[in-house]
């Protein structure tokens, strides 16, 4: 007996559902962490973590990855779909982090306040409003891309639209990776020849010490701009398929 295979919408349903229980994972994860850490509530500067710690939360954050890297796949019917189906759990996951955050800590006390968001290959750093528009920008972009193509439209980003979208993404993980960055510059540790114990204690006083005050939001702007330009030009150029084609 063949079993119903469920349509676009109903598969967005229930990542959306899958994304936001993962959120709430992820929350009461941070909520853990805070209470060993920062019990007066989080602040910056940062307080060191255990390199054991470091390395567990860099295993959790691949493997978080991982896990809406696969929900994206198993619910795309190409790899448009894949890509974009990944996105959008990835979209609904963080958004509804901050808001699990909020309801437990009552953190952040706005959308301008500084986190650390994420520690591969070095510390990202940004106000929370940042990641949230991101989130937002993936979540319409692939409600677009996968809801035109499931109406029977041919959507295909071309040369020029990638070039635009991964140009838009690294200019805005310039914006989250250049306070840290420029940190291991500064100590040294980066440096051939530099004293590797002396970088060290340098670069753990810098950390500990540094307390983000201007994020490059001119950056991130253009970033954005790059990216729903992209977006805008794919969804233009869409067109319906033939009756006797079939998205494949």
């Amino acid at each position: 007996m063949k079993g119903k295979y469920l349509n676009w919408k109903g598969r967005f349903l229930w990542l959306a559902v899958f994304a936001a229980a993962m959120g709430f994972l992820e929350a009461i994860v941070v909520v853990y962490l805070r209470e060993l850490y920062y019990p007066d509530g989080f602040e910056f500067p940062l307080r060191l973590m255990s390199s054991d710690l470091v390395r567990a939360e860099w295993i959790r954050e691949i493997a978080t990855l991982v896990m809406l890297a696969g929900v994206g796949i198993i619910a795309g019917r190409n790899g448009l779909q894949r890509l974009f189906f990944a996105l959008f759990a990835f979209g609904v996951w963080d958004i509804v982090y901050y808001g699990a955050l909020k309801l437990m800590l009552g953190w952040p006390a706005s959308l301008l306040t500084w986190d650390l968001l994420f520690l591969i290959p070095v510390s990202w750093l940004g106000p929370v409003l940042a990641p949230v528009i991101n989130s937002l920008t993936m979540i319409l972009m692939a409600l677009l891309f996968i809801g035109r193509q499931e109406s029977g439209y041919y959507v295909r980003p071309g040369l020029s639209d990638w070039v635009l979208i991964i140009s838009g993404a690294l200019v805005i993980l310039y914006t989250y990776l250049v306070d840290y960055s420029k940190l291991l510059f500064e100590s040294g540790v980066l440096s051939r020849g530099a004293d590797s114990a002396e970088a060290g204690e340098k670069l753990v006083t810098m950390i500990t010490g540094y307390v983000p005050e201007k994020y490059k939001w001119p950056m991130f702007i253009i970033g954005e701009v790059l990216i729903l330009a992209a977006t805008v030009n794919v969804m233009i150029r869409s067109h319906k398929y033939p009756k006797d084609e079939t998205i494949n």
